[in-house]
């Protein structure tokens, strides 16, 4: 997805094609909140029923020779979280239209970044799969002028333009097809989106899996004809004092394994490596914001597929470390790559690792499909809630019930994966069992538990099944805005 031309302007721009103010509706009737509305638009607002609400905007026309006017709703309290809304949905609604002027009431640095974030992220689509309809899709809004002046005005937008294309990095991954993006195909994926910055790339193949111990990723991959991978994308700039480690789930297709999901349940099913889309973004969004903290992503990259090869229930699994683990459900493979992926972040000994994994449809029963659920330690979920909360993310703590512990005992290795036939409390089972391969901060056994937070996004990850604000139909990128913050606040330490 090319990224539109972002820019901050103390003037809206006579050239644009739209200028785009905000209003809101009360008992007094329509108040116009910008500066540069024409006199006399609150009462033609009125007149045309605008009620000021969330995601509505009105087209009217503008002065002869001027732009086109869009009045877009922005419903107190006007906070940062409500103006990166409303220039998100205006942006988003006004596809088609090639530029646009933002004149949105943003006093300071906090609200006009709001401003360019939205703007930004709302200028998203996907077509690269699209043939005879794809003349029927409105193309994104190209040039994006924001009302305002700021002495950081280059950072703020540098850092709306990092943000949103993480997130489009996001979306572009998860939008193309399992057909196209298996193991080796993300990992040269990865290799294409480093290209200019200060990153290292490492790959393991599955005879480099094999003998390093990656028995998670192997065995769930082994029933593919498209062997698994193991990518590690490290930012570590020069004088760096913090480590943040991210593990993504990367299942890149999942049938379930032998243990098949209905044909209705696969539907979907390329958003399985959503997470590990997202720790990439997160990484190439801290190279290309120059901060100073060392951010190591970790992609967990499998094909789950049924075959006269794949792993059976009651197969014991070896995992990095040598934990075992016996399958007694083949469709619970994302928590199997994900324990590889957190012995091998937690062998270098970071300052904290976050996964992320679209790993339970029992998240999506407890908390909709627009909340992520998080647990872990509870300082560093505290630090993640705080960064959802500053980045406008709706992200939810839940427990880890150690009396879930027992349930996954196996007869026969160090723990299973699963509890079949019992639902009760699945999205924190998972998270019990991942807990179990967090590492040490030191090489003694004595040592604390490095500090852990899992992201449960499997709700929100699908995105949509109708547009809102900036976020349109399909993926997401739900966390990326929460885990970019996250990183800043890790580099302030």
């Amino acid at each position: 997805m090319t990224p539109p031309a972002l820019s901050l302007s103390p003037a809206p721009s006579s050239s644009a094609d739209v200028l785009v103010l905000a209003a809101r509706s009360g008992a007094d009737g329509v108040t116009v909140l910008s500066g540069s509305a024409p006199d006399g638009l609150g009462d033609e607002l009125a007149a045309v029923g605008f009620g000021g609400g969330k995601d509505e905007l009105v087209r009217l026309p503008g002065a002869a020779g001027g732009p086109g006017l869009a009045v877009v709703g922005l419903p107190e309290p006007v906070d940062e979280d409500a103006l990166r809304y409303a220039a998100g949905t205006a942006i988003r609604q006004l596809a088609g239209t090639a530029s646009v002027a933002l004149d949105l009431p943003a006093e300071d640095d906090a609200r006009l970044g709001a401003v360019l974030e939205g703007a930004a992220l709302g200028a998203y689509a996907f077509t690269d799969y699209r043939s005879a309809s794809r003349a029927g899709v409105k193309t994104p809004v190209a040039t994006i002028e924001v009302v305002g002046a700021s002495d950081a005005g280059d950072t703020l937008v540098a850092r709306a333009l990092a943000v949103s294309g993480a997130a489009a990095l996001v979306k572009d991954l998860v939008n193309t097809p399992p057909i196209d993006l298996y193991p080796a195909s993300f990992a040269s994926r990865v290799e294409e989106a480093v290209e200019g910055l200060p990153v290292t790339v490492e790959v393991w193949d599955e005879r480099r899996l094999e003998s390093e111990g990656f028995g998670g990723i192997l065995g769930v991959g082994q029933g593919s004809v498209r062997p698994p991978r193991l990518v590690k994308v490290d930012y570590a700039p020069a004088g760096a004092a913090k480590h943040l480690a991210l593990v993504g789930k990367g299942i890149t297709f999942d049938s379930g394994g032998l243990s098949l999901k209905p044909a209705s349940g696969m539907v979907g099913m390329k958003y399985d490596m959503t997470g590990a889309a997202t720790v990439l973004a997160v990484a190439l969004a801290a190279a290309r914001l120059a901060l100073p903290v060392r951010v190591t992503a970790w992609l967990c990259l499998a094909e789950n597929m049924p075959s006269g090869s794949a792993i059976r229930p009651n197969d014991v699994l070896r995992m990095r470390g040598g934990r075992t683990v016996e399958v007694l459900n083949t469709d619970a493979e994302g928590r199997l790559v994900l324990a590889d992926g957190l012995v091998a972040a937690g062998e270098e000994h970071p300052d904290a690792i976050v996964d992320v994994a679209t790993l339970t449809g029992a998240a999506m029963v407890a908390l909709g499909t627009r909340y992520a659920a998080v647990m872990g330690s509870d300082d560093l979920v505290g630090d993640v809630l705080a960064a959802a909360k500053a980045s406008g993310e709706l992200l939810w703590p839940m427990p880890l019930a150690s009396e879930l512990r027992a349930t996954i005992n196996s007869d026969v290795a160090d723990i299973a994966n699963a509890n079949p036939g019992v639902t009760a409390g699945g999205m924190l089972l998972a998270g019990v069992f991942l807990q179990e391969f967090i590492g040490r901060t030191g090489d003694e056994d004595d040592a604390p538990r490095i500090p852990w937070a899992h992201l449960d996004i499997a709700g929100p990850a699908k995105g949509p099944s109708a547009p809102y604000g900036f976020t349109g139909k399909g993926p997401s990128a739900v966390s990326v805005r929460a885990l970019i913050r996250l990183a800043e606040d890790f580099s302030q330490r």
